[in-house]
């Protein structure tokens, strides 16, 4: 009965989507939680990027069933607290933690819609990357240079990197989040999708409480229940955060931002963050160049990449920053990439492609760097998450096994594209475009 209930609700909620114009490809509010997430599930883009407007369809529909999953939701927290006071969560903390809190079907309406919007990386960046968030970069750096310097030197991460997630994350804490993440979390491991990853989160969150880094009003962020200035969720804090001004707590929250900028510094050198490599640098590939190189598994040395024709925007070979991979996120029409080990490192903040370009980007354009040299292919589109699933179904009829229909277009995909690019005299970029779609059609 809860989840028909459930099912109901953000039916309604969603129905004033329907025709919405094409977002994000990725789903929001992601944070440092790629190591806690199954990646293929939760991958998100950070950035802000303004939804599509929703007002609730007014009725005597709507209103009773929100009552009725509010009803189920206050018996589900009853149960919930028994399983929190076996994990060590203390009634007091309870107490104030659940204090007035109730069912939120905004909440369930965003995660549930995500998947379907879609935004082309180039869009993407003209958003991440904009000359309004470039500016303000460039002006916090200003602001916060001596503490920027301080993190740089205990943590060892560019202070640009630090700087460029923290824009992408909260717009430079302008936009942290003002829902209760207590709230947030409860009614996403109520709903049950995912209900056993998000019921840890609130665990998490109640350990943050109940160990007074935040008090319970003031741990708000986004409906996932990402949090601060650079949008931790909880079991990522627990793990990361940092004191790093001395004060005896892990304050990620206030407007000092110190603590979360350092916690993010933090975050990025347990996972090997190298002083000074640049995370990718954009390049020139050769005509007759084989696509079946771009592959993030095919490493080889800026030398070694230049000896196959590869060469920086600049046409000179690119120095030697270490290992590295071709990557070509529009394909074989839009900007090539030669990226590095940092690139994998910004990957734990968050495994979209689109997101580490963006800080990536972001924090170069900061330091002074010019925009991306080669054009995108702006009248393209990338595909929904219906037609990525259509995709995968028409590529595996026709032998190009997919691994699976899941809508999310990784490895096993891109390989499966490439196959069928190869097998029907296209370029093989394995890069999944709406051109492809209708050949396959």
């Amino acid at each position: 009965m809860r989840v028909l209930v459930i099912a109901t609700v953000v039916a309604v909620l969603m129905a004033p989507l329907s025709g919405a114009a094409p977002l994000s490809p990725l789903r929001p509010e992601a944070r440092p939680e790629a190591i806690a997430l199954d990646q293929g599930d939760y991958q998100t883009a950070a950035v802000a990027v303004l939804r599509p407007s929703s007002r609730p369809v007014v009725g005597a529909v709507l209103a009773p069933q929100k009552v009725t999953a509010n009803r189920d939701f206050q018996s589900w927290i009853k149960r919930f607290r028994q399983r929190a006071l076996a994990q060590g969560i203390t009634k007091t903390t309870l107490n104030r933690a659940f204090k007035s809190v109730t069912y939120d079907p905004e909440v369930i309406r965003r995660d549930q819609n995500q998947s379907e919007f879609t935004k082309s990386i180039w869009d993407y960046l003209d958003s991440a990357v904009s000359d309004k968030r470039i500016k303000n970069g460039k002006k916090a750096l200003r602001a916060q240079r001596r503490r920027l310097q301080q993190i740089e030197a205990t943590y060892g991460v560019d202070k640009e990197i630090v700087l460029a997630v923290w824009g992408m994350e909260s717009s430079y804490g302008s936009y942290r989040g003002d829902m209760d993440v207590i709230r947030s979390l409860s009614t996403l491991a109520f709903d049950g999708r995912r209900g056993r990853f998000f019921e840890s989160q609130l665990i998490a969150a109640l350990e943050i409480l109940q160990a007074g880094d935040v008090p319970a009003r003031k741990m708000t962020g986004s409906w996932a229940g990402a949090m601060g200035h650079t949008q931790f969720i909880p079991t990522s804090y627990l793990a990361y955060a940092v004191d790093f001004t001395g004060d005896g707590k892990r304050d990620i929250w206030s407007d000092n931002p110190s603590d979360a900028l350092a916690s993010t510094a933090a975050y990025l050198a347990r996972f090997g963050w190298i002083k000074g490599q640049p995370w990718g640098v954009e390049v020139r590939l050769p005509r007759g160049f084989d696509y079946g190189l771009a592959h993030r598994r095919i490493k080889k040395s800026p030398a070694q990449w230049a000896a196959l024709g590869v060469r920086g925007i600049n046409g000179r070979p690119v120095p030697n920053h270490g290992s590295g991979s071709i990557l070509l996120p529009a394909g074989s029409k839009g900007a090539a990439f030669m990226v590095f080990k940092n690139f994998q490192v910004i990957e734990r903040y968050n495994a979209a492609d689109a997101y580490v370009i963006g800080v990536g980007h972001l924090s170069d354009r900061i330091k002074g760097g010019g925009p991306i040299q080669q054009p995108w292919p702006r009248g393209d589109r990338d595909l929904s998450f219906v037609e990525r699933q259509e995709m995968q179904k028409r590529l595996t009829r026709q032998g190009f096994d997919t691994g699976g229909v899941d809508g999310k277009v990784g490895p096993n995909t891109s390989a499966a594209v490439r196959a069928y690019q190869l097998a029907n005299g296209l370029v093989p970029d394995g890069h999944a475009s709406l051109n492809l779609l209708k050949a396959l059609r």
